[in-house]
């Protein structure tokens, strides 16, 4: 498996797919697993198939003809072939010898891009492999056409049939492959060899043996990353750390607040506080719905360690949320105890003195709780005993960032919290190393939020009537949103985050918060009303003044974008129109949902749209509208998107090594596995007696993507 592809298939053709797919190594190329299965019986349609893409195809040779070009010198050769659903022309240039091999009746596969010529569609030069006509003659004739024809994703360079070709050649003189599962969970789960399986799905001489080859392979996935996540989570708990346990500030904390915690918020501080007496470093993710309850819950925990002079790093995402963080965790401690724990902020917009003050106070241990954003990663921050590193949205930071913050003390508890919900066969597949609490139910008092889908391809009148119910509800002495996904027309899209399907072509621009603030300052509707705006590219202390002034009520509406995605807490808003809301992500919209209805009276969204009916952008928009429970929402939006940026792999640097595994189905696979690979590592942590899953770890997961879930 680690040998390299030139050893086996040549330079020329290890050099097509490494420059294709990035594969240089025999394992790269046989995890390359068909698409799909045709038969020579089966004549594939490509009625459907999109102008400009490629397609391949199983078809028959109907007639060939040649005629000169009028134009210039030469000759074309038209080869029309039939698909089952009708004809396909393919389309040669001075390449009349093709004839000898093209003849009428010749059956093969056929790849190419689709074009369209005189409202014909074509395919022009594509790449073909003619079935054999010994193959026809044999008296296994019905066998034959029969027999799955394997279709790999291919590239307008490297066809599916020359992936086919390179893959047999290696099959050829494949030798056993050490094999991943022990022998007594093979024979348990009904599971093949792994050279057999490499076997099956790609040289397969019926449909059930690939099915068979598939779901042996879709296992050894599901059991290997399990066995690398469980084998990593028993390192850390074998590292020693610090027993923090609560004391009188903890009680004076739980004493002092004006509400009981929920069941679920309980749960969770039983957890962590059992975590933080084992002396092994806590290693928690706590996710929750916006305004859960889940910074409170945190802050016992960072209560819990200054109890022995521990001290917590709180890492924020934005500036904006880290000052939000920081008046919060005050307001909530109380005078007494902010003279005792000293939380102090520390970030980049600080003034000299300030941080220079923001430093002394972390490194003598004088301060126990310490806000910031990327500012507490700098080599210039010290602490004097960090027991808790708290980051809040942990997939606004890169892997090395989370990891410099905790380089900073000696095995410190990590606690990461999320308002982004994840199903629990993600949330097994991607934080499988962490211990997962959930706080679903809200506070009580929390009010509900009224969605709707203004949909202005259906209805464009509907457009006045948005500013209409947004000024009613400043009228009634509340405040409301306007979010615009970009801040100006020359925003580049690139630099977005942005969902990538639009649908709506390049001709309609993005709403922008440079050209929705002045607009919102004309309407009618909303004359006499304080219109303000914010975004990423302002100023840090001019952002933080424009947020102040709106918590404060001096603004009643803003303008902004998703700077004030997580964080914002202003219990009198109550209102948000989100425009362009197809341009965001599911997670994103019900994130921004989330600034409204925080107080007495209820909240209202709308997401406004250009989109037409039926489309992935528009299913987005109309699955947010559809429910408030945000979980429900997460394993929507997993079913709307691929598992490639779920799991974490636009972090890690590399694709995703699950293949065939698809966690919105194989969580009982995924549960399963997860079983095997407990028992495993429970009688031997190392792996030393299992090279074949060691061998497999490390060709799934090379250096960077090991160090990725380490860090992790």
């Amino acid at each position: 498996m680690e040998t390299p592809l030139a050893t086996i298939i040549g330079d020329r053709s290890a050099l097509s797919l490494k420059s294709a797919f990035g594969y240089t190594l025999v394992g790269d190329l046989l995890t390359h697993y068909p698409r799909r299965y045709a038969t020579r019986g089966e004549l594939t349609s490509i009625s459907g198939i999109p102008l400009g893409e490629m397609a391949t195809l199983v078809g028959e040779v109907v007639s060939v003809s040649k005629r000169t070009m009028k134009a210039k010198r030469g000759s074309v050769l038209e080869v029309v072939i039939t698909d089952g659903t009708g004809l396909v022309t393919l389309t040669f240039f001075n390449q009349a010898w093709r004839a000898n091999d093209l003849v009428a009746g010749a059956r093969g596969i056929f790849a190419g891009k689709v074009g369209i010529y005189r409202s014909e569609r074509q395919l022009t030069h594509p790449d073909y492999e003619l079935f054999e006509a010994s193959e026809l003659s044999t008296e296994r004739g019905e066998e034959w056409a029969k027999r799955p024809i394997p279709l790999y994703p291919a590239t307008q360079k490297v066809a599916s049939w020359q992936i086919a070709k390179a893959v047999g050649v290696i099959l050829d003189v494949l030798e056993d492959v050490l094999d991943p599962v022990p022998e007594d969970i093979r024979v348990a789960e009904k599971l093949i060899p792994v050279t057999r399986a490499y076997e099956l799905i790609h040289r397969p001489q019926e449909e059930s043996e690939w099915q068979l080859a598939r779901d042996t392979l879709r296992f050894h996935e599901a059991f290997v990353l399990q066995c690398a996540l469980v084998q990593r989570r028993a390192i850390a708990r074998s590292v020693q750390s610090v027993i923090r346990k609560p004391g009188a500030l903890t009680q004076t904390l739980q004493g002092s607040l004006p509400f009981s915690f929920t069941d679920d918020q309980e749960k969770v501080n039983q957890d962590i506080r059992a975590d933080l007496a084992t002396g092994h470093p806590m290693n928690r993710l706590v996710q929750g719905e916006v305004g859960s309850g889940k910074t409170v819950v945190a802050l016992m925990a960072m209560v819990t360690v200054a109890e022995s002079g521990g001290q917590t790093a709180f890492l924020a995402p934005t500036e904006v949320l880290a000052w939000q963080h920081f008046r919060s965790l005050q307001a909530t401690l109380g005078p007494a105890l902010v003279s005792e724990l000293k939380p102090t902020l520390l970030t980049g917009a600080l003034s000299a003195a300030d941080k220079k003050r923001a430093l002394l106070l972390a490194a003598s241990g004088a301060s126990r709780i310490v806000v910031g954003t990327h500012a507490l990663l700098s080599d210039t921050v010290q602490f004097a005993d960090l027991g808790l590193v708290v980051i809040d949205e942990q997939h606004r930071f890169g892997v090395d960032q989370r990891d410099a913050l905790r380089q900073k003390g000696t095995h410190p508890h990590v606690l990461v919290l999320t308002a982004t919900p994840i199903p629990r066969t993600v949330a097994m597949t991607v934080f499988g190393d962490l211990d997962i609490s959930t706080i679903r139910n809200l506070p009580q008092g929390r009010q509900p939020i009224l969605t709707h889908v203004v949909a202005l391809a259906d209805q464009p009148g509907w457009y006045p009537r948005i500013w209409e119910r947004l000024a009613e509800e400043v009228r009634l002495g509340r405040q409301g949103f306007v979010v615009a996904p970009a801040i100006s027309p020359t925003a580049k899209e690139d630099d977005l985050d942005l969902a990538e399907d639009s649908e709506e072509g390049p001709s309609r621009p993005l709403a922008t918060v440079l050209e929705t603030l002045p607009m919102v300052q004309a309407l009618p509707q909303c004359q006499g009303m304080k219109v303000a705006a914010v975004h990423g590219q302002m100023p840090a202390e001019e952002k933080d003044a424009v947020m102040q002034a709106f918590a404060a009520g001096e603004v009643d509406i803003l303008v902004a974008t998703t700077v004030i995605e997580v964080g914002i807490d202003v219990p009198n808003s109550t209102a948000m129109v989100i425009l362009d809301a197809n341009r965001f992500g599911v997670s994103q919209l019900h994130q921004l949902r989330g600034r409204v209805g925080r107080g007495a009276h209820a909240g209202v969204c709308l997401l406004v749209t250009h989109c037409e009916k039926d489309t992935p952008a528009r299913a987005r928009v109309d699955a947010v509208a559809g429910t408030l429970d945000g979980f429900e929402l997460a394993k929507i939006d997993l079913e709307l998107r691929s598992e490639g940026d779920v799991l974490g792999t636009r972090q890690s640097g590399r694709r995703s090594s699950l293949t065939l595994v698809r966690v919105t189905h194989d969580g009982e696979l995924i549960d399963t596995a997860r079983e095997y690979a407990e028992a495993l590592i429970a009688k031997d942590s190392t792996l030393d007696s299992y090279p074949g899953i060691q061998a497999d770890i490390h060709r799934r997961l090379d250096d960077r993507s090991a160090e990725f879930l380490d860090k992790n």
